[in-house]
Formats: C-alpha cells, structure tokens, sequence
C-alpha cells in the first residue's frame, strides 16, 4: 500500500538518470572522491540515452558556491565516489536525439542547472525546481516528503546526474533545459547566466523586490552581490550588503551598497539603528554553513544539527513587521533554536527553494544583451580545466584571485581561442 501511495503522489521519473558510455571515446572529468577532494579523471565520454538528449561539448565551466558542500563533507551521505561534479556550463551542441526540436549540432548554448520535464503540473506553473519527474531520489521523498527537480552534479538527493565539470554533458530533455547563446556574447557573461544570475535573480523574486524597497543582504559572495546589484536594478532605495569578509564587502560599497562589517556589528541590530522600521526585505545568501553563535558550532560539530539559524534569525529580526524574508543559500537538513515566534508574531513572509531557471528565459539573457546588466564581475579569475582541484579549495577558502569566482577553459574551449 505504501509503495502504491507514493507512486500515485509522485509519478515515477520519464527521464533516466543512467549515464549510458561510450564504447571507445573518453573525456576527463571533474569527480568527487571524498571530503575536499575532487579529481580531474578519465571517464567514458556519455552518448545519448533518450529521444530528447543532447551531448554538449564544453568549453567553460565553473564552481558554484553549492558545489562546496559537496566538497566539505557536509553531503557524504548522499554521494558516491568518482560523482562527476557541477552545473554551471556553457558550450556547443554535438549531437541532439530525434525528438529534439530546437536544437541542432553546432549550436552555441548555456546549460541551466535544472533538469525539468516541462509536463507535470509543476512544470506546467513554471515551478521547474519542483518538477515531478526527474528526480527518482526515494531518500529525498523520505526526507521532504516529496521529489524536487532532478539537477546536475548536485548529490544523488537530486537525482545523480553526472555534472558539466568535463569535457561533455548529456543534457536531457534539451528544449529545455538549454539555451541558445549568442555567438558575440563574452565566454563570462554566456556562463554567468548559466547559474549565478538565474539564482540571484530567484532570490529577489522570492523576496518580490520592487521599487523603492530598504533591502538587506547576508553574504556578498557571487550571489549576494548579484543579488544586491540585480535589487538596485529592480528599483530598491537602498541595499545593505552582510559579511565579514572585508574585500568583499569593499566590491559590494564599490557597487553602491551600504557595507555592514559583521566582524564589527551584531548586523541585525546595527540595521535597526539606522533603520529602526526594519528592512522591507531581507535576503539570506551566505549558505547554510553559516555559524555565529558558539552554541550552533558545538551543535553542528557533534551532528545535533544539519544547519544553522544564526544568520537567519538575523534576517528576520532586521526585517519589518509584514516584510519578506528569502533564503537562497542552500539549507537541506535542520536546525535548533530558529526563531518560530519571531517569525510568526510579526507576519513575515519566509519563502525559499532552487531556482526556477527557465522561468527567468529569455528575460534575463535579453537584459544582458542590451547591455542593462553585465554578470561577468563574478569571475575575478580564469584558469585552464585540468586545474579544478585547486580552484576548488582556493574558493571553499576564499583564496581565488579577485575573491570570487574561477571560470574554467576546457581543452575545447581554448582550441576555439574563447
């Protein structure tokens, strides 16, 4: 009976997660190993599995701020040796399967991160994270309650899809999960859209950031800056920008937002005493493994929590009676001492969840092509792909030239001078 039930809520995934290997041809790969280890090896090149696959012969990729999760540990459980790691790519169409109908060979495209069917009735509302489909994760459905999308690289919570850190993706159900890029657009610019806009760009929809807002901003990574920029660029009044990391927080100033130095202020309070009325919208981006307060250390240290609350208990103090809290750094376990009562006693709205990439096409590549906002500020740093070890653990330490962000050149991609 248990078994019929879950099936009925959940219809059984219509698209495989199997990676299906090429017989002879070969292609290296970025693959999880263990606790901060990630390895550039050799692997069979993937061939397609399905009428409405498509192979993509990258020629840039990048490491996400989620991808460190992996990559600290925090994910063991849900991880398997030689994994291949990543869902931020860009590249070139080599071969589309039958059912293909956008697509053909020698296209120029941006990878989104979400793998969605498109059919559900998730999908069908634009909530593509949600889809029902794609995801046949049974420990997520015991977890949640319910199957998010499948995404690439991104644990076998989410479906054990081989990521685009390598020389080739199997991108299934291309129409869409791709998106054609312009041939003029700049390699940084094409590949900031593959991930860090969208997300970004999901968080200020979650928040519903609008003219003349007071936004606040935990983190100044990637996204909470293209957060803060994309909240002026909505028409916020201003934006306070969270950190204790003092260059970022002089790049979120030289944006023109207000910095708040955590090392030096309790943020929550030192928001209200400029703004006593409190932010209309507070925005967390710094990612679950955000700890102030001693008692969340040991907690998270001896495993009596998967995450934290300190940051968020922040956000929703700053944040005005009936204002909107969002939370895009990556939470997926639980947490002690969250502020239930605070929340509820000043009728916040708290919402967050997985973009919604292709909700977000093709307003956002246009926005970018007319020159109305330029993402490739993330990438403070380029590097060749065989070195992806390293750039791994310079951004799990803070330690990538610039601050933020590597993009990373395949082989391919250097052959074709981008």
């Amino acid at each position: 009976m248990a078994d019929t039930m879950s099936e009925t809520k959940v219809p059984p995934p219509i698209y495989t997660t199997k990676y299906k290997p090429h017989p002879t041809e070969k292609m290296k790969a970025a693959q999880w190993t263990g606790t901060k280890s990630v390895t550039v090896g050799e692997v069979p090149k993937p061939m397609i599995t399905a009428p409405k696959d498509a192979i993509v012969h990258i020629t840039h990729c990048t490491i996400c701020g989620s991808d460190l999760h992996m990559y600290g540990g925090e994910m063991n459980m849900a991880m398997e040796k030689g994994d291949i790691m990543g869902h931020e790519a860009i590249g070139y169409v080599e071969e589309v399967g039958p059912e293909v109908k956008d697509f053909k060979a020698g296209d120029r495209v941006i990878i989104l991160p979400v793998i969605a069917c498109g059919e559900c009735d998730y999908c069908q509302r634009q909530e593509y994270s949600l889809c029902d489909k794609t995801n046949p994760s049974k420990e997520m459905e015991s977890l949640y309650g319910h199957r998010l999308s499948g995404i690439f690289g991104y644990s076998h919570l989410t479906g054990g899809y081989p990521g685009n850190q390598a020389e080739y993706c199997r991108v299934p159900n291309a129409d869409l999960v791709l998106v054609k890029c312009p041939e003029d657009m700049p390699a940084k610019k094409a590949l900031a859209l593959a991930d860090v806009t969208d997300t970004a760009w999901h968080g200020c929809e979650l928040a519903e950031v609008g003219e003349g807002d007071v936004v606040g901003v935990w983190g100044c990574g990637p996204i909470g800056l293209s957060i803060q920029r994309l909240s002026l660029l909505r028409g916020a009044k201003k934006v306070y920008a969270v950190d204790v990391d003092t260059k970022r927080l002089a790049m979120a100033e030289s944006f023109g937002m207000i910095p708040v130095d955590a090392n030096k202020h309790k943020p929550d309070e030192y928001i209200l005493s400029v703004e006593p009325h409190g932010l209309d919208k507070g925005i967390e981006a710094s990612g679950f493994r955000s700890t102030d307060s001693a008692a969340h250390k040991v907690m998270r240290a001896t495993g009596l929590e998967g995450d934290s609350a300190d940051t968020v208990s922040e956000v929703i103090k700053a944040t005005r009676k009936c204002g909107n809290v969002a939370l895009i750094g990556d939470f997926f376990f639980h947490t002690n001492m969250f502020p239930i009562g605070m929340l509820m006693e000043k009728t916040i709205t708290l919402r967050g969840g997985q973009l919604m990439a292709q909700k977000y096409y093709p307003y956002l590549l246009n926005l970018v092509k007319e020159g109305k906002y330029d993402p490739s500020f993330v990438f403070t740093h380029e590097d060749d792909f065989e070195n992806i070890p390293q750039i791994y653990d310079q951004q799990f330490h803070h330690t990538v030239p610039g601050g933020l962000k590597a993009v990373l050149r395949t082989p391919y991609g250097r052959s074709l001078g981008q």
